[in-house]
């Protein structure tokens, strides 16, 4: 139910595609991998030392050329969701959002970094190379805790390190939401999903909201309101429409639902925000 591989010593695949789907929890520390990953529909070169994480049923797929020989490096955790039973992990390994993210999105490391999640590997593979006892599952949980818990240190690190592709993906949103709320697409489409947003700019849900709360400390959910506003301010102090057609211009079906939101955001009613601006 849980085991450690040494991936230097895989030399070999099946040449061609071929498409997995783990029971396990995956935790991949990968580097000079010269095959390509696809997961979602991104795919990724391994060139340096990358960590990634794949839940139970999630449908990824290995690329191998021919005559390709394996000169890769690292470590893969798996961990089956019944090793966790009667663990407080079984419920909070759920809360971990990067077991959501794309490869793509993959956590990328310092050396000093790979060695600390590779020594816990290690001795996790250590631990159930030992005599079992009722110690035994304890200790290997807590280790894999740690693990979660410097990966999402670390993701945190990456969120502000990577400032410049970062800073693009937030300057890309604000641009899609402008653009959605100055055009027709609230008519034709409604409010902008959270799922929408992150698949207009090539990421996952999970991730990008990670990444907004380290950027500007809201979510994407948080934007996306935050955006739905300042329109519906600018239609109150500009125009004399009636709240019932502003809601319905922003998307809304029932006029009750904005007027709700609005007074939640800015603890004013739509009309009480007109009177107080004129």
């Amino acid at each position: 139910m849980i085991s450690v591989i040494d991936l230097s010593l895989i030399k070999k695949l099946a040449v061609g595609e071929t498409s997995l789907v783990f029971d396990f929890y995956s935790i991949a520390l990968k580097r000079n991998f010269n095959a390509k990953i696809k997961y979602g529909q991104q795919q990724y070169d391994f060139d340096e030392g990358i960590m990634f994480f794949i839940s139970p049923g999630q449908v990824f797929s290995i690329n191998v050329e021919k005559d390709s020989f394996l000169q890769q490096s690292g470590w893969m955790l798996l961990v089956h969701p019944n090793f966790l039973w009667n663990t407080a992990l079984a419920k909070t390994i759920k809360q971990y959002e990067f077991f959501d993210y794309s490869v793509h999105e993959a956590l990328f490391m310092s050396e000093k970094e790979e060695l600390t999640i590779a020594g816990i590997m290690q001795n996790i593979q250590q631990e159930y190379h030992s005599n079992i006892d009722k110690f035994s599952q304890t200790v290997m949980t807590a280790q894999l805790e740690l693990l979660l818990a410097y990966a999402e240190r670390f993701y945190q690190r990456q969120f502000i390190t990577r400032k410049i592709s970062n800073h693009q993906i937030l300057d890309r949103l604000e641009e899609l939401l402008h653009n959605y709320f100055e055009n027709e697409d609230l008519l034709k489409k409604g409010l902008p999903t959270v799922q929408f947003i992150a698949d207009s700019l090539n990421v996952s849900p999970n991730y990008l909201s990670g990444l907004l709360k380290v950027l500007t400390g809201q979510s994407t959910q948080h934007h996306i309101h935050a955006k739905l506003i300042d329109k519906a301010k600018q239609q109150l102090s500009t125009t004399s429409l009636s709240v019932s057609e502003i809601a319905y211009e922003l998307g809304f079906e029932h006029p009750q639902s904005f007027s709700k939101l609005f007074k939640t955001k800015t603890n004013l009613s739509p009309l009480e925000f007109r009177q107080s601006f004129n």
